[in-house]
């Protein structure tokens, strides 16, 4: 019985978490979520792994953003800024639904609505930073 409740609270915990998530991305754009996400990570999960992503968000208030993982931190930087080891292309609008489950990231890459050089590379790492 102690389990049955035990993983009951966890998908509360989960759905308030996405449920939070979701609100909060409802008045912020994806670049700024992405700019908040070094607060939100657990960076010992990040412990050994390096990589640089190159955000290309279009629309109102978007723009490039840059994000390093190396030694336990995470940077977010306004620009393109070095090589990246992924690139990732979409809407504003389109980003925020996928954080939000309101857009199947397998569907928005098969319709185009999400481009990604790298797909490994953001497998990699799109569950530790929330973003799946």
């Amino acid at each position: 019985m102690t389990q049955k409740y035990s993983a009951m609270s966890k998908l509360v915990r989960i759905e308030s978490i996405n449920l939070l998530i979701s609100h909060k991305l409802s008045t912020m754009t994806a670049k700024e979520f992405l700019f908040e996400l070094p607060s939100k990570i657990n960076l010992n999960l990040l412990e050994g792994l390096e990589t640089v992503f190159h955000f290309e968000l279009e629309g109102e208030n978007s723009g490039p953003v840059t994000i390093v993982i190396k030694g336990n931190e995470v940077k977010v930087e306004e620009g393109l800024i070095g090589e990246p080891n992924c690139v990732v292309k979409a809407t504003d609008e389109n980003f925020k639904k996928i954080l939000k489950g309101e857009l199947n990231p397998m569907m928005a890459l098969l319709t185009g609505k999400l481009k990604v050089v790298n797909q490994t590379e953001m497998m990699k790492f799109a569950k530790i930073l929330g973003w799946m």
